[in-house]
């Protein structure tokens, strides 16, 4: 069975790179601390257990699962965040830079049939939601695996291709898997992305 991704239409296609426009979605996120590693691993731990039922569905009052949907996306965090803000991530001191992160957003994108209306509220408070509006990216995909040099490297390629396009970027980059850990590294798919401007 397909699992659900986020809805985009392609602007501007120059592979490896992609100029995207996104629909507004709803996110279930978790903040959390640590090395780009333990931090996945602990954000992803506690958005899982947010759609596997730790939560209370509006019309019943009960537990509800929720689809699983890609990809799980990684952000370098500031300290404080404001979680009215319709922006995806803080920078973090204005750096790209993902090798000195300490503190991570993680998020899942909820499947398209959920509103903040009728979404399970979620039971542990370190997960929260929110719904992000429309917004433009840019998308540099790759397959392999993730460390954090190989990420600071794609970061590079992506930022360099969107000055080229004469596009202003808005947003910190962010790291988007779409694969189980299981996936061959040649068949992995990955994502970095970064918000602009509307071009």
């Amino acid at each position: 069975m397909a699992i659900e991704e986020p809805t985009y239409d392609t602007i501007v296609s120059q592979a490896p790179f992609e100029l995207r426009h996104y629909a507004s979605t709803l996110i279930a996120q978790a903040v959390v601390n640590g090395d780009m590693d333990a931090a996945s691993s602990k954000g992803f731990r506690l958005i899982a257990d947010y759609i596997f039922g730790n939560n209370l569905a509006a019309d019943t009052g009960q537990a509800a699962k929720i689809a699983m949907t890609a990809p799980v996306t990684m952000a370098p965090q500031s300290a404080k965040i404001a979680m009215t803000a319709p922006v995806t991530i803080e920078p973090q001191s204005g750096d790209t830079s993902l090798a000195g992160a300490h503190t991570w957003r993680i998020h899942f994108v909820m499947p398209r049939r959920y509103t903040m209306a009728n979404i399970p509220k979620p039971n542990n408070s370190a997960v929260t939601l929110h719904e992000l509006p429309r917004q433009y990216m840019v998308v540099h995909r790759y397959s392999g695996f993730n460390t954090v040099a190989r990420v600071q490297e794609k970061t590079k390629e992506t930022l360099a291709w969107a000055k080229q396009q004469s596009l202003q970027v808005i947003g910190t980059p962010q790291l988007s898997r779409y694969d189980p850990p299981w996936t061959l590294p040649l068949f992995r798919r990955n994502e970095i992305m970064v918000e602009v401007a509307a071009p």
